[in-house]
């Protein structure tokens, strides 16, 4: 059925080609169909013009290969690629940075070849160019979503005066696995709030008019199930149900291309023994289908040549052929397209017209991003000079990081930190650390531009700061992309970290991740804290239990002894820039931390994956006393560690008059109010969730359906309103239709997912 539905397009799209009248002048095809774009009458003639062989050079995207500043190459494979971009055999183009660069290879595309067309240049824009937002799982930590797209709007604004107008972001994978090391590059580990995360960050990327010099396209990656490898490991086999499919996976890919995303990226992984690269049902079926996606699909890196390592495709022609197929529309990095298309084209085994689908998806966002009005309207060096590391870019990207940071501990309010009269330790190698805290993908920034904590502790005057390293993470450099990191052993620095707390009245203990134990190919199987940290934290603890342990990592932690020994704990993630300012903001209370965990935090690894919103099985609990036949371990508890919404404030809040009203057909109503019932304004993330009791699918014990950031003075009150429609109320059953079924309904609302305030409705 897929594949006739595919075809069916197909011949339609040909049919529309062929009944083009011709321009009497020129001879070039032009739509007589009234309802066309301008735009789509531009890719028609267009199209018309191209042969062949430049129709698959579109579908061709490579990665930079020469100095383009410098000397022509004259030989080997760069020289190769070189003569494809003057033939016109070259559609994009990704790793090329900076006005002049982009300008040298835009004038060979624009003034070389035969037809000039634009190249599309392709960009990691992952959270930030030069001047680094959050990594997006901090942002997610924000539940903060106009500070998110604004983020995305100030990476856009940045890196379109460098000359990119496409970005392989965001990534909308939903994860349950710590392990995995992408984690940090999405929204976590819920649909709805991941959903709705990449809403905003494709709005923020592309603003309300693609054709702006300060917005670039954006991509939604990777299409589909990335995120569910098998044990965390990347690259790996994913196999997964279509309920999980449908309900979990699928719906923030749909929220992008409801929002007009432009572009997608295929996965790695393997879906019901397909690669995704070449997955009929994914791409045909489901994306350009049934969803309707009017943009183009790209091959992650080389995904196309390794559908041979999956066993599915014989060799490099066999993959171009899939992918082509498939619906995969530009071949990055595998040369499969460029070297095979032409010939299985020849020799009938690829139609034609599905290039034509491909090519013309491609044009059509070059129209939108106006390249084909000024091909150098994202070179200009001026707007480049004054619009890199602006003031303007660095208060925003401080404002989200403060946004950010979670407070999972204070006991005894230790935090905020008294702005004088103290004697402070900070203990730790991330503390003094101004590359680590940019994270990774920060392939645009340079190194040592962010700001340390211990920089951000000493624009405050009036405590005495005592600096010890204690020990370092990793040992040497690493660098991104190839060098991996490998983990401290050293133990020398322990005797002065401990004396050092010795003589302090309050420690600051600043442990964590390395930037490169996180992002692509990083999964870890053990997830407490690397190398010797956790032995430098007892040691110091013992000396001074007066601590604050400020965490910099890139996915949740398993550090149930800190949670067990120290007073206070501070989730600063790896925060960009600006990190140093924004966590010294909220260690001394200038900003009240309000974020909430986007991710469950594990007490052990061995209960990864874990996440809120589980399934009950028949044996949820023990049936009698002593008993053992029921789900969980015997060696350590269910719960998590740290919940997932989870986060403290320096005030606190209640809920009180919690109450529903169905007002209309599958419509609820639901209200309740929260109060501010400490010392200090604060904001709070008031979160909705529901329960559907039975159902012809089994459903979760919760679900997020609903959330508000409310900011509310001492002894404020505020009523808040939330609306389930059928979106929230109904789930899609095992054949990918959308149901709502009637039934008992709870409501929980609350700070977090362990909500204690809840009722009930019958729909």
């Amino acid at each position: 059925m897929g594949n006739f539905k595919y075809y069916f397009s197909i011949l339609l799209l040909t049919v529309v080609l062929l009944a083009c009248k011709k321009d009497p002048e020129s001879g070039v095809p032009l739509s007589n169909n009234e309802g066309a774009s301008e735009i789509d009458n531009k890719v028609a003639q267009l199209l018309s013009k191209m042969t062949l062989e430049e129709k698959i050079g579109q579908m061709n995207q490579y990665n930079g290969f020469w100095d383009v500043t410098g000397p022509t190459p004259e030989s080997g494979d760069a020289a190769k690629k070189y003569e494809h971009l003057r033939k016109g055999y070259v559609g994009s183009m990704l790793n090329v940075t900076g006005v002049e660069n982009v300008r040298a290879v835009q004038k060979i595309a624009v003034e070389e070849t035969r037809l000039g067309i634009p190249l599309i240049i392709g960009f990691d824009v992952i959270h930030g160019y030069k001047t680094l937002s959050p990594i997006p799982l901090a942002e997610a930590a924000s539940w903060d979503l106009e500070a998110i797209k604004k983020s995305a709007e100030i990476a856009a604004l940045e890196a379109s005066a460098a000359g990119i107008n496409w970005t392989f972001a965001p990534m909308v994978d939903i994860s349950r696995d710590a392990r995995w090391g992408r984690v940090m590059e999405g929204a976590g580990e819920d649909t709805y709030l991941g959903s709705k995360i990449a809403e905003a960050r494709v709005k923020g990327f592309q603003g309300e008019d693609l054709s702006q010099p300060h917005t670039i396209a954006a991509c939604a990656k990777h299409w589909a199930g990335y995120g569910f490898a098998e044990s965390g490991k990347d690259y790996n086999t994913v196999d997964v149900g279509t309920s999980t499919l449908n309900n979990i996976i699928f719906p923030p890919f749909k929220a992008t291309v409801d929002a007009g995303v432009k572009t997608f990226m295929n996965s790695f992984n393997e879906l019901n023994g397909i690669p995704a690269t070449g997955n009929v049902w994914l791409q045909r079926d489901i994306l350009k289908g049934k969803w309707g996606f009017d943009g183009f699909v790209v091959s992650d890196w080389g995904s196309m040549a390794e559908m041979i390592n999956h066993g599915y495709a014989r060799d490099k022609k066999h993959a171009a052929e899939l992918s082509a197929l498939a619906g995969s529309d530009m071949d990055m990095e595998s040369y499969a397209y460029v070297s095979e298309l032409a010939n299985l084209v020849k020799e009938g085994k690829v139609s034609e017209d599905v290039i034509d689908d491909a090519v013309t998806r491609i044009l059509r966002v070059k129209f939108e991003l106006g390249l084909f009005d000024d091909p150098y309207k994202y070179c200009d060096l001026q707007r480049e000079k004054e619009i890199t590391g602006s003031q303007e870019i660095h208060d925003a990207v401080l404002e989200v990081a403060k946004k950010s940071i979670v407070l999972l501990k204070n006991e005894n309010n230790i935090l905020p930190l008294k702005k004088d009269g103290q004697h402070i330790a900070v203990i730790g190698a991330l503390a003094d650390d101004k590359t680590s805290p940019l994270g990774s993908w920060r392939i645009g920034a340079e190194d040592g531009t962010a700001v340390s904590v211990l920089e951000g502790l000493q624009q405050y005057q009036g405590n005495l700061i005592t600096y010890a390293k204690g020990a370092d993470v990793i040992t040497g450099e690493a660098s991104f992309p190839f060098e991996l990191t490998e983990n401290n052993t050293d133990k020398s620095g322990f005797n002065e970290a401990v004396n050092v707390a010795k003589k302090a009245d309050v420690v600051i203990m600043v442990l964590g991740e390395h930037a490169f134990h996180s992002g692509e190919a990083r999964s870890r199987a053990n997830i407490g804290l690397p190398g010797v940290q956790q032995e430098l934290l007892e040691a110091v603890y013992a000396a001074n239990k007066n601590m604050v342990l400020v965490l910099n990592n890139g996915r949740p932690l398993a550090i149930t002894w800190a949670d067990a020994h120290i007073p206070a704990i501070v989730e600063a993630w790896q925060l960009g820039t600006q990190s140093g300012n924004a966590i010294a903001q909220v260690l001394y209370g200038d900003y009240n931390p309000s974020g909430k965990l986007p991710m469950t935090f594990p007490r052990s690894v061995g209960q990864v994956p874990i996440y809120y919103n589980y399934k009950n099985t028949g044996r949820p609990s023990a049936n009698e006393p002593n008993s053992v036949f029921w789900s969980h371990y015997t060696d350590e508890s269910n719960a998590p560690l740290y919940p997932f919404g989870h986060g403290l404030s320096y005030t606190t809040f209640s809920y009180s008059n919690l109450e529903t009203k169905v007002v209309g057909n599958n419509q609820v109503e639901v209200t309740f109010t929260v109060k501010n019932t400490g010392k200090v304004k604060g904001k709070e993330v008031a979160q909705l969730y529901i329960r559907d009791w039975f159902a012809s699918v089994t459903r979760p014990v919760k679900e997020l359906k609903g959330f508000e950031l409310v900011e509310l003075a001492p002894n404020e009150t505020q009523q808040i309103t939330l609306k389930l429609t059928d979106k929230e109320l109904g789930f899609y059953n095992n054949e990918g239709e959308f149901v709502v079924e009637p039934g008992k309904f709870s409501v929980f609302v609350g700070g977090s997912s362990n909500t204690i305030l809840e009722t009930d409705f019958e729909l």
